[in-house]
Protein backbone atom coordinates (compact mmCIF):
# COMPACT_ATOMS: atom_id res chain seq x y z
CA UNK A 1 0.00 0.00 0.00
CA UNK A 2 2.76 2.45 0.91
CA UNK A 3 4.53 1.98 -2.45
CA UNK A 4 1.22 2.40 -4.29
CA UNK A 5 0.48 5.55 -2.31
CA UNK A 6 3.90 7.06 -2.94
CA UNK A 7 3.79 6.20 -6.62
CA UNK A 8 0.45 7.93 -7.31
CA UNK A 9 -0.01 10.51 -4.56
CA UNK A 10 1.37 13.55 -6.40
CA UNK A 11 -0.34 12.72 -9.69
CA UNK A 12 -3.72 12.12 -8.08
CA UNK A 13 -3.37 15.19 -5.87
CA UNK A 14 -2.62 17.29 -8.96
CA UNK A 15 -5.65 15.85 -10.75
CA UNK A 16 -7.93 16.61 -7.79
CA UNK A 17 -6.52 20.10 -7.19
CA UNK A 18 -7.47 21.07 -10.76
CA UNK A 19 -11.11 20.37 -9.86
CA UNK A 20 -11.26 21.58 -6.25
CA UNK A 21 -9.75 24.72 -4.72
CA UNK A 22 -9.84 23.74 -1.02
CA UNK A 23 -6.39 22.33 -0.14
CA UNK A 24 -7.64 20.46 2.92
CA UNK A 25 -10.36 18.83 0.88
CA UNK A 26 -7.88 18.01 -1.89
CA UNK A 27 -5.75 16.09 0.63
CA UNK A 28 -8.77 14.31 2.07
CA UNK A 29 -10.14 13.31 -1.34
CA UNK A 30 -6.70 12.25 -2.57
CA UNK A 31 -6.39 9.87 0.37
CA UNK A 32 -9.92 8.53 -0.18
CA UNK A 33 -9.25 8.06 -3.88
CA UNK A 34 -5.98 6.24 -3.33
CA UNK A 35 -7.58 3.96 -0.74
CA UNK A 36 -10.51 3.19 -3.05
CA UNK A 37 -8.13 2.59 -5.96
CA UNK A 38 -5.96 0.27 -3.90
CA UNK A 39 -9.03 -1.71 -2.84
CA UNK A 40 -10.20 -1.85 -6.47
CA UNK A 41 -6.91 -3.11 -7.89
CA UNK A 42 -8.16 -6.72 -8.02
CA UNK A 43 -10.85 -5.55 -10.47
CA UNK A 44 -8.41 -3.62 -12.68
CA UNK A 45 -8.53 -5.27 -16.12
CA UNK A 46 -5.53 -3.47 -17.73
CA UNK A 47 -7.59 -1.92 -20.55
CA UNK A 48 -5.88 1.35 -19.67
CA UNK A 49 -2.94 2.52 -17.60
CA UNK A 50 -3.12 2.12 -13.85
CA UNK A 51 -3.04 5.90 -13.47
CA UNK A 52 -6.01 6.29 -15.86
CA UNK A 53 -7.87 3.71 -13.80
CA UNK A 54 -7.14 5.72 -10.65
CA UNK A 55 -8.19 8.98 -12.36
CA UNK A 56 -11.53 7.47 -13.31
CA UNK A 57 -12.07 6.60 -9.65
CA UNK A 58 -10.99 10.14 -8.77
CA UNK A 59 -13.49 11.60 -11.23
CA UNK A 60 -16.33 9.64 -9.63
CA UNK A 61 -15.23 10.58 -6.12
CA UNK A 62 -15.12 14.27 -7.07
CA UNK A 63 -18.56 14.09 -8.66
CA UNK A 64 -19.86 12.30 -5.56
CA UNK A 65 -18.38 15.03 -3.41
CA UNK A 66 -20.22 17.73 -5.35
CA UNK A 67 -23.44 15.77 -5.33
CA UNK A 68 -23.42 14.77 -1.68
CA UNK A 69 -21.88 17.81 -0.06
CA UNK A 70 -22.06 20.91 -2.18
CA UNK A 71 -25.34 20.53 -4.04
CA UNK A 72 -27.39 19.77 -0.98
CA UNK A 73 -25.91 22.59 1.10
CA UNK A 74 -26.09 25.09 -1.74
CA UNK A 75 -29.70 24.19 -2.46
CA UNK A 76 -31.06 26.47 0.25
CA UNK A 77 -28.05 28.61 1.02
CA UNK A 78 -27.92 32.39 1.07
CA UNK A 79 -27.72 32.40 -2.72
CA UNK A 80 -30.17 29.66 -3.61
CA UNK A 81 -30.91 30.22 -7.29
CA UNK A 82 -30.94 26.74 -8.77
CA UNK A 83 -28.82 27.76 -11.75
CA UNK A 84 -25.98 28.43 -9.33
CA UNK A 85 -26.13 24.87 -8.08
CA UNK A 86 -25.23 23.41 -11.42
CA UNK A 87 -22.47 25.97 -11.92
CA UNK A 88 -20.68 24.42 -8.94
CA UNK A 89 -20.35 21.17 -10.87
CA UNK A 90 -17.12 20.33 -12.62
CA UNK A 91 -15.79 19.94 -16.14
CA UNK A 92 -17.79 18.49 -19.01
CA UNK A 93 -20.16 16.72 -16.64
CA UNK A 94 -21.68 20.12 -15.74
CA UNK A 95 -24.47 20.19 -18.33
CA UNK A 96 -25.58 16.62 -17.71
CA UNK A 97 -25.49 17.16 -13.96
CA UNK A 98 -27.37 20.44 -14.35
CA UNK A 99 -30.19 18.81 -16.31
CA UNK A 100 -30.31 15.85 -13.96
CA UNK A 101 -30.45 18.14 -10.96
CA UNK A 102 -33.23 20.29 -12.45
CA UNK A 103 -35.23 17.15 -13.15
CA UNK A 104 -34.76 15.90 -9.58
CA UNK A 105 -35.75 19.29 -8.16
CA UNK A 106 -38.93 19.33 -10.27
CA UNK A 107 -39.70 15.76 -9.20
CA UNK A 108 -39.25 16.71 -5.55
CA UNK A 109 -41.45 19.79 -5.96
CA UNK A 110 -44.14 17.44 -7.28
CA UNK A 111 -43.88 15.26 -4.17
CA UNK A 112 -44.35 17.97 -1.55
CA UNK A 113 -47.49 19.92 -0.64
CA UNK A 114 -48.53 22.34 -3.35
CA UNK A 115 -48.43 25.32 -1.00
CA UNK A 116 -44.89 24.46 0.04
CA UNK A 117 -43.86 24.01 -3.55
CA UNK A 118 -45.31 27.41 -4.44
CA UNK A 119 -43.60 29.26 -1.61
CA UNK A 120 -40.25 27.61 -2.40
CA UNK A 121 -40.57 28.52 -6.07
CA UNK A 122 -41.38 32.13 -5.24
CA UNK A 123 -38.47 32.45 -2.86
CA UNK A 124 -35.73 30.33 -4.42
CA UNK A 125 -36.51 30.18 -8.12
CA UNK A 126 -38.23 33.51 -8.74
CA UNK A 127 -36.10 35.26 -6.14
CA UNK A 128 -38.91 37.06 -4.34
CA UNK A 129 -38.25 38.62 -0.97
CA UNK A 130 -40.19 37.35 2.04
CA UNK A 131 -42.10 40.61 2.44
CA UNK A 132 -43.30 40.45 -1.19
CA UNK A 133 -44.38 36.83 -0.77
CA UNK A 134 -46.25 37.79 2.40
CA UNK A 135 -47.99 40.64 0.60
CA UNK A 136 -48.95 38.46 -2.38
CA UNK A 137 -50.18 35.58 -0.21
CA UNK A 138 -51.86 37.92 2.30
CA UNK A 139 -49.84 36.51 5.18
CA UNK A 140 -47.59 38.01 7.81
CA UNK A 141 -43.85 37.96 7.26
CA UNK A 142 -43.48 35.59 10.23
CA UNK A 143 -46.06 33.24 8.71
CA UNK A 144 -44.14 33.17 5.43
CA UNK A 145 -40.86 32.54 7.24
CA UNK A 146 -42.45 29.68 9.18
CA UNK A 147 -43.89 28.16 6.02
CA UNK A 148 -40.52 28.45 4.31
CA UNK A 149 -38.90 26.55 7.16
CA UNK A 150 -41.53 23.80 6.98
CA UNK A 151 -41.37 23.75 3.18
CA UNK A 152 -37.58 23.41 3.19
CA UNK A 153 -37.81 20.61 5.74
CA UNK A 154 -40.38 18.75 3.65
CA UNK A 155 -38.32 19.31 0.50
CA UNK A 156 -35.21 17.94 2.19
CA UNK A 157 -37.12 14.91 3.47
CA UNK A 158 -38.45 14.22 -0.03
CA UNK A 159 -35.09 14.85 -1.70
CA UNK A 160 -34.15 11.42 -3.08
CA UNK A 161 -31.20 12.51 -5.23
CA UNK A 162 -28.37 11.59 -2.84
CA UNK A 163 -29.85 8.20 -1.99
CA UNK A 164 -30.37 7.34 -5.65
CA UNK A 165 -26.80 8.36 -6.53
CA UNK A 166 -25.36 6.28 -3.70
CA UNK A 167 -27.30 3.23 -4.94
CA UNK A 168 -26.15 3.88 -8.51
CA UNK A 169 -22.51 4.17 -7.52
CA UNK A 170 -22.72 0.96 -5.51
CA UNK A 171 -24.28 -0.72 -8.53
CA UNK A 172 -21.55 0.62 -10.80
CA UNK A 173 -18.83 -0.57 -8.47
CA UNK A 174 -20.37 -4.01 -8.25
CA UNK A 175 -20.65 -4.30 -12.04
CA UNK A 176 -17.04 -3.08 -12.44
CA UNK A 177 -15.88 -6.11 -10.48
CA UNK A 178 -17.47 -8.55 -12.91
Amino acid sequence: MRDFYQKYYLGVRGFVSKKIDDEGLVDELTNDILWAAFESLPTFNHNCSEFSFICSIAKHKIIDYYRKKKLKTILFSASPIFEEIADKAIGPERDALKNELKSEIEKTFGEIKEGYSKILRLKYIDGWRVDKIAQMMKLSIKAVESRLIRAKRQFQQSWDYDHKKIKESIGVRNTDRN
